[in-house]
């Protein structure tokens, strides 16, 4: 199954593609209304233009470091998890996304990296959570209550979807890495998702090694759940080669249940026709005979 990625509402009843995601809100904090014949997708702490407007949603590290566009490992600026009227703004727009089409994306969810967040909600929230667990309030007790905040959130996300709950991993299949990054226990995560995605962003696919290490990795990590995986690959014909998409298709999909492509709605289709074109390759059709 072949899917796409868009912001263009045109393209999501492309007949070349089996399912759409549309941007309902992305990390820039642009928003469009959701689609009836589309999967809509929420970009949930990702949050560029809420951040500028608003800095004090921005996540801080313990030496006060906000997690946004200027510091070079941040493409785009975050929103603390707990902050509870960012959260209530995110389950209204899931809501309406859901009143549209029972399937919902959720995208950007979680934490921004390691380190994150030190604000002083988190550190009471926090102090809080230890007294009434009893515990000694230690980094690993931090990882677990972290984990616990992304957790809830995607349970109550996924109550208001009637459908498919899709949820976008960081391409990080490492042990650990994802609860340590991001807060995502994907064991805990697995009893609210039907699907997760993985980005394998690249401008060329010139190599695919890395791209099949990582997918095995995802395999490997989702298959003791036993939740499907989709493996979303960059189609924005910059310096796109269709033989390489084509390439990178095939690796996808022999670790990945599904394949979608990212922005490019075009160069994707161009892609998948040229595959299923060359399938076919040696097959000879011949009508009947007719008699004279």
């Amino acid at each position: 199954m072949y899917g796409v990625v868009t912001r263009n509402p045109d393209e999501v009843e492309w007949p070349d593609f089996d399912r759409a995601f549309y941007e309902v809100k992305d990390v820039t904090g642009r928003a469009a209304e959701p689609l009836p014949e589309a999967v809509n997708m929420v970009s949930c702490f990702g949050d560029t233009a809420a951040a500028n407007s608003n800095p004090e949603l921005v996540p801080v590290d313990g030496e006060g470091t906000l997690a946004t566009r200027d510091q070079r490992y941040f493409d785009w600026a975050y929103i603390c998890p707990t902050n509870e009227d960012y959260r209530e703004g995110l389950l209204e727009i899931v809501t309406d996304c859901a009143d549209e089409n029972p399937d919902v994306r959720l995208d950007d969810v979680g934490f921004p990296r390691d380190g994150y967040c030190r604000c002083d909600r988190c550190e009471r929230l926090f102090d809080e959570w230890v007294e009434e667990n009893g515990v000694d309030g230690d980094e690993d007790d931090w990882y677990e209550w972290r984990a616990e905040i992304i957790t809830e959130f995607v349970a109550e996300a996924a109550d208001r979807i009637p459908g498919r709950t899709y949820l976008t991993l960081y391409p990080d299949p490492y042990p650990g890495h994802l609860y340590r990054r991001a807060g995502l226990d994907i064991e805990a995560l697995a009893e609210y998702v039907d699907e997760f995605v993985v980005p394998l962003y690249d401008v060329h696919y010139g190599t695919t090694y890395w791209l099949e290490t990582i997918a095995k990795g995802f395999q490997s990590l989702l298959d003791p759940v036993d939740v499907p995986f989709a493996i979303e690959l960059y189609a924005v014909d910059a310096e796109m080669d269709l033989d390489d998409l084509i390439h990178a298709t095939e690796v996808a999909e022999s670790y990945a249940e599904h394949v979608c492509f990212g922005y490019d709605a075009s160069n994707a289709a161009a892609a998948l026709r040229r595959k299923r074109a060359d399938q076919q390759e040696g097959v000879t059709h011949r009508p009947d005979d007719e008699d004279d």
